[in-house]
């Protein structure tokens, strides 16, 4: 897939961007203390601890930090020094992943804030979006950094799941939540597919379990070939795996859902070395895309439940097929509020 990021197709633009970033950077290192204020005044009430303003300031300073490291290089080394410490301060606390990337959010939404009123390239500026795009990207660099040294860590199984290498229900559950929230301030096409393998329980009941945990472990490393860095790819249950897409073209998802189904039919199967009969691997598949305007709303549970319903739905078809939803009905227009 290609990337999302702007294309530049001369030097100079290439510069221009470059220069960018760097002035982006720059006056998010300036204003840390009053951008990291700003989030603190929102964040410690955000969950049903109250997290006291000390420890607050300690995760928000170096969260703008990075976020100000991402933006200008384009990428955020997971092994740094700063995402090394952040780890170590989150780990102190026991913070919660989901309180973590709801610290982020709010961090980017304090940044861009901060930004649109900037004279340079404030929000009526030519490099607004632009620089929109640029921050929510470095956002995501920061949140993907993040995860993937966290993921190293033995004790943190919340994260990685063990068996396919993904990300884990928990943790996609608090990406989808952000994201979608995220899609409903700026205003862009999401996707999500649902992956379930074919009568797994049949396969662990007849050829044994250890043969459905290499199907698993096999289409874990299957599907992240298919999919770029910063989609994020989960084990939504023992037989299923869920991918998010932000900003992708609706047919772009459905074609990579129906590439892997395809995939997983004709490369993807086993023999059970007892009798040498082959395990047959096939897939049922759901994509659901979602265009949320700007102050649109989803609901991440009911988007997950029908997501599973369509899946449902293609099994009952014959299983071996996608289900594709355009035009979702999960998505609310804000309500405008009431009028004096």
């Amino acid at each position: 897939m290609e990337s999302n990021d702007p294309a530049f197709g001369d030097e100079e633009g290439g510069h221009a961007q470059h220069d960018l970033r760097q002035q982006i950077s720059g006056v998010l290192l300036e204003r840390v203390d009053a951008i990291t204020a700003d989030t603190v005044a929102i964040f410690p009430f955000s969950g049903a601890e109250t997290l006291d303003a000390e420890f607050c300031n300690r995760v928000g300073h170096l969260l703008v930090e990075l976020l100000a490291v991402a933006v200008r290089d384009g990428r955020l080394e997971p092994r740094s020094g700063l995402v090394a410490d952040l780890h170590r301060i989150v780990l102190e606390r026991g913070l919660s992943m989901e309180r973590l990337f709801t610290f982020a959010y709010l961090t980017e939404r304090t940044v861009v804030d901060e930004l649109a009123v900037d004279e340079t390239f404030g929000a009526t500026s030519e490099p607004w979006p632009l620089v929109a795009q640029l921050v929510r990207r470095g956002s995501f660099d920061l949140l993907g950094a993040y995860t993937e040294l966290a993921q190293l860590e033995p004790s943190d199984t919340a994260i990685v799941d063990r068996l396919t290498t993904l990300y884990t229900r928990p943790m996609f559950q608090a990406v989808l939540e952000k994201e979608l929230e995220r899609a409903g301030r700026f205003g862009y096409d999401v996707s999500l597919i649902l992956f379930d393998v074919d009568r797994l329980s049949e396969i662990n009941k007849e050829h044994g379990y250890g043969v459905g945990d290499k199907i698993l472990e096999r289409l874990g490393i299957t599907l992240r070939t298919y999919f770029r860095q910063h989609d994020w790819v989960a084990r939504h249950s023992e037989d299923s795996i869920v991918v998010l897409l932000t900003r992708t073209d609706s047919d772009n998802a459905a074609e990579l859902a129906e590439r892997v189904r395809k995939t997983v039919e004709e490369r993807l199967e086993f023999k059970d070395h007892r009798d040498d009969r082959t395990v047959a691997v096939t897939l049922s598949a759901a994509v659901v895309n979602l265009k949320v305007a700007v102050g649109d709303v989803v609901d991440p549970e009911r988007l997950i439940a029908d997501a599973e319903a369509a899946v449902e739905g293609a099994k009952q078809d014959g299983r071996n097929r996608v289900r594709r939803i355009d035009g979702y009905s999960g998505v609310q227009p804000q309500r405008p509020a009431p009028s004096a």
